[in-house]
C-alpha cells in the first residue's frame, strides 16, 4: 500500500484535490521530459525528488524540487538504490539515452541499473520508455528499453508503462529540436526518408498521463501507447513545423542514403567527443522506419501535433534556436580547426614565428620559447574545445589568450594594427565567436 502524505506546501481547498499526496522519485528529472512531469507533480501538490546529473545546473532552477545528483548508469545494485528509494512512494523514470557516446552507456542507464531498481522493490514505478518493435527494435536504444520492460513486468512490482510516440512541446529536445531546424533551412530543405510515417504526443499529455498514473486514475499494470490521432510524413511534419516558425514553405530535396550515413557516422564520432546529436545512426535506423503504430484508446483525446504548436505560438527566440540548432556543431568545428591551424602554422614556421618575436627586441630564448608555448597552447584549446566537457572552460580561455595576445601585441609591435592582412584585427572576430559559442552552449 502506498503511504499518502501531505504536502506542506500545498495549502487551502486545493490540498483535498488529489487526497494521496506522495514523495516521488524522478529519474532524469531535468530532462525534456521529466522537467514537464516535475512542473505537474509539484502542481497538483506531490513532493518531488528528482535526480540530475553531478555538475548538471539545473538543480538549482527550481527550489520547490529536492534535486539530487545521481549517475544513474552507476547504481548498478539494489543497495545503490536503497538510499535514494528510502521514503520514496513513487518512481517516474524519465531517464534514458539514445546511443553510447562518452557521456552515456546506454546498456548501463537503461537496462542494468533499471533492474537494480526493481530489486530494490519502489512502491510503485511509472516507466516513459517507447515502442520497441519495428525497424529499429534491434538498436541499442531499444533493446535495453525493451528488457527494461520486460524485467519490470516480471517483477512483481506495481507499474505503468508509457510508450509515448515523438513528444512536442513549448521547449524542444533532440528529434523535436531537429525537426524545427530542418524546418528553418533556407531555401530548400534537405531531408532523408521524408515519406517516413510520424506520429506525434503533446508534452503536456505526456505529463498529465503520468500525473493520472501516479494519482491512481490507471489501473496496475497498464501498458499504454501515447500518440494522437492521425499519421503524417517526416516532409509533412517538417512543414507543419515550418508553417509554425512563419516560414513560406520550402521545397523539400532528399538527401542520399550515402549521404545521411556520413552525416550520421560523424555525428556518432562527436557522440565519444561528448556532444549528443539527433542525427545519429540509431536515430536514422528510427527515422528509415518511422514512428507509428501507436494506437491505444485514451480515457481523453490527446492533442494533435497541429493543434499543441497551435498552443505554443512561435516567437523570435524559436526561430532563431531553429536556425543555430545545425550551426552549433559547425560553429564549434570552425573554432577548433581555426585555433588547431593556427598553433600547427606556428610551429611548422617556427623560424619565420620566432623571428616576429625577436624583430621587437626578445631575446633568441625567449622568443623560441614564446613561440613554442603559445603554438602548443593554440592547439591544446583546439582539441579541448572540441570536447563538451572541456568545451566551456577553452572558450574561455581563448578569450582570455585573445585579449592578451592582442594587449602584447599592441603594446610590442603597434604596426601590426595597420598590416594590410589584418593579422591583428582578425582576432577580434574570433573572440566574438567563442562568445557566441558560450552563449548557445547548453543544451536544454
Amino acid at each position: 500500500m502506498v503511504q499518502a502524505l501531505r504536502n506542506p506546501r500545498l495549502q487551502g481547498p486545493d490540498a483535498g484535490d488529489y487526497p494521496s499526496l506522495m514523495r516521488i522519485l524522478i529519474l532524469g528529472g531535468n530532462g525534456f521530459i521529466g522537467t514537464a512531469v516535475a512542473s505537474l507533480l509539484v502542481k497538483r501538490g506531490h513532493t518531488v525528488v528528482a535526480t540530475t546529473r553531478p555538475g548538471s545546473a539545473r538543480r538549482t532552477l527550481r527550489t520547490e524540487i529536492t534535486w539530487v545528483q545521481a549517475d544513474i548508469a552507476r547504481l548498478s545494485t539494489a543497495q545503490h538504490w536503497r538510499p535514494l528509494l528510502a521514503g520514496i512512494d513513487a518512481v517516474v523514470n524519465c531517464a534514458g539515452a539514445l546511443q553510447d557516446g562518452l557521456r552515456d552507456d546506454v546498456a548501463a542507464l537503461q537496462d542494468r541499473a533499471m533492474h537494480a531498481l526493481y530489486e530494490a522493490a519502489p512502491p510503485f514505478v511509472v516507466q516513459v520508455s517507447a515502442r520497441t518493435d519495428g525497424s529499429a527494435s534491434e538498436t541499442e536504444f531499444l533493446a535495453t528499453k525493451r528488457r527494461a520492460d520486460t524485467a519490470l513486468m516480471s517483477s512483481g512490482l506495481s507499474f505503468v508503462i508509457l510508450r509515448p510516440a515523438v513528444v512536442v512541446g513549448r521547449n524542444a529536445h533532440g528529434g523535436t529540436a531537429l525537426l524545427r531546424a530542418l524546418a528553418a533551412c533556407q531555401l530548400v530543405t534537405p531531408l532523408a526518408h521524408a515519406d517516413s510515417p510520424m506520429q506525434f504526443v503533446a508534452l503536456d499529455d505526456v505529463a498529465q498521463t503520468v500525473a493520472d498514473a501516479i494519482d491512481g486514475e490507471i489501473p496496475d499494470g497498464s501498458d499504454i501507447d501515447l500518440a494522437a490521432e492521425g499519421t503524417t510524413t517526416l516532409a509533412e511534419a517538417v512543414a507543419i513545423h515550418r508553417r509554425w516558425l512563419g516560414l513560406a514553405p520550402a521545397r523539400t530535396v532528399p538527401l542520399p542514403d550515402f549521404a545521411a550515413r556520413i552525416v550520421s557516422t560523424l555525428a556518432d564520432l562527436l557522440g565519444y567527443l561528448g556532444w549528443r546529436s539527433p542525427l545519429r545512426s540509431t536515430a536514422l535506423v528510427a527515422a528509415a522506419g518511422g514512428v507509428a503504430g501507436h494506437s491505444a484508446p485514451m480515457a481523453r483525446p490527446l492533442a494533435t501535433l497541429q493543434e499543441t504548436l497551435a498552443d505554443n505560438p512561435a516567437g523570435v527566440q524559436d526561430l532563431w534556436y531553429a536556425r543555430l540548432y545545425l550551426f552549433k556543431p559547425v560553429l564549434f568545428g570552425v573554432i577548433s580547426l581555426f585555433w588547431i591551424t593556427s598553433g600547427l602554422v606556428a610551429l611548422i614556421r617556427f623560424d619565420a614565428s620566432a623571428a616576429h618575436l625577436a624583430a621587437v627586441g626578445a631575446s633568441s630564448a625567449t622568443a623560441f620559447l614564446l613561440t613554442a608555448a603559445t603554438g602548443l597552447l593554440d592547439i591544446a584549446l583546439g582539441l579541448a574545445v572540441a570536447v563538451r566537457r572541456f568545451a566551456v572552460p577553452a572558450l574561455v580561455a581563448m578569450i582570455g589568450v585573445s585579449l592578451a595576445y592582442l594587449v602584447a601585441a599592441t603594446v610590442l609591435a603597434p604596426a601590426l594594427w595597420a598590416d594590410p592582412l589584418g593579422a591583428l584585427v582578425k582576432v577580434l572576430p574570433s573572440i566574438v565567436l567563442a562568445g557566441v559559442a558560450l552563449a548557445i552552449f547548453e543544451e536544454r
